[in-house]
């Protein structure tokens, strides 16, 4: 999609009598756009989610659950905000039939199938607590203290949590939880079945002489980009990494063989996240999963569970958007080196760790 973007915004085009150039057409669409997204995004926010069932019994908290876009289920609300109703699949746009119809049919089970369930039928106590909420809650439903279960150190006091008691999350966020270990799960499985031979064909050819298709032959008039470029880079930043947790191991709380561990777990989900996410538009994320092998592994240290996660769950990512980025120059006949360094360059200085550790692929 990029490309084809940049493509029309690029290429010389005559107008048609009566008729707009594409880039005449982007112009107006990108203008009609920001002007409409001004009311639900700053002027009127309601219109994000218009929940006419609240409006009708404000008073009654199961209507609340029920029909609020933005704290309950969402039944009956209308969004006229497009980033709410492509919040759950990113955008249906991009992505084929299949993949949306499956995502959708998913979100249909898990919110109003599951968790309705699970809430009113009050699985472990889960009444006490909000139906839709990502925060943490004491036994009767108030709001955690993670302060006080923390010490000055940062390390995780079991005397305190013994005190202040166990620690509970609502119905939505633990099935999200559950969802986000089966997905992970079912990617492997999935890849295995359905593309584990291609792999291995791909994996034997990669060493053969193969027939180029004529974007790769346009491309073998540029120097390529040696193997032993990306190998460097590989072990200078795991290397400078390792010194980093190692020097300040007493702040960071991470040993050397827990930058290994994130290592090895981003290399073995980076092909099969790949795979999804070139047939999908989705990308699964590991930021359920490195939290619980750290904190298994190595309890009591929020600090390492935390830089684990960074470096687990990110890295796969910035992967991917790096393959992204090489497809795009190969599509648009960037030599390989210069889109090399403009990618090192660009990655070095804006890793967006935040934004890839606020994403929530748990659905």
């Amino acid at each position: 999609m990029i490309h084809m973007l940049i493509r029309a915004l690029h290429e010389k085009e005559r107008r048609r009598k009566g008729g707009t150039t594409r880039t005449q057409f982007f112009l107006v669409a990108f203008v009609c756009s920001f002007a409409y997204y001004i009311f639900p995004g700053y002027l009127f926010e309601m219109l994000t989610s218009i929940s006419w069932i609240c409006w009708i019994f404000p008073t009654s908290v199961v209507a609340q659950q029920l029909g609020s876009g933005l704290h309950g289920l969402g039944i009956g609300a209308i969004g006229l905000d497009w980033s709410s109703i492509s919040s759950y699949l990113g955008s249906p746009l991009s992505s084929p039939l299949f993949a949306t119809a499956n995502i959708a049919a998913g979100f249909f089970i898990y919110i109003y199938v599951v968790t309705p369930i699970a809430y009113w039928f009050n699985v472990y106590e889960a009444r006490n607590f909000p139906i839709f909420s990502d925060g943490l809650f004491t036994a009767t439903g108030q709001k955690y203290n993670i302060s006080s279960i923390v010490d000055s150190e940062f390390h995780f006091d079991a005397n305190a949590y013994e005190k202040n008691g166990p620690l509970y999350i609502s119905t939505f966020f633990a099935v999200s939880y559950g969802l986000g270990f089966a997905c992970l799960t079912a990617t492997i499985v999935h890849v295995l079945l359905f593309h584990g031979s291609e792999i291995w064909q791909l994996s034997k050819s990669a060493f053969q002489d193969r027939k180029m298709d004529v974007h790769t032959k346009l491309m073998r008039r540029y120097r390529q980009v040696p193997e032993w470029w990306f190998i460097c880079i590989l072990v200078a930043s795991a290397a400078i990494t390792v010194f980093t947790c190692e020097y300040y191991i007493e702040q960071l709380q991470l040993p050397w063989w827990g930058i290994l561990l994130a290592c090895a777990l981003s290399i073995f989900y980076t092909l099969p996240i790949g795979i999804i996410t070139a047939t999908t538009n989705q990308t699964p994320g590991l930021n359920i999963i490195t939290e619980y092998i750290m904190g298994y592994l190595y309890p009591g240290r929020p600090v390492a569970n935390m830089c684990f996660k960074v470096y687990g769950h990110v890295a796969p990512r910035q992967a991917l958007a790096f393959l992204q980025d090489f497809k795009l120059g190969h599509y648009m006949k960037i030599p390989p080196r210069t889109m090399f360094m403009a990618q090192v360059s660009y990655y070095t200085r804006h890793t967006n760790n935040d934004r890839y550790l606020s994403e929530d692929n748990h659905i």
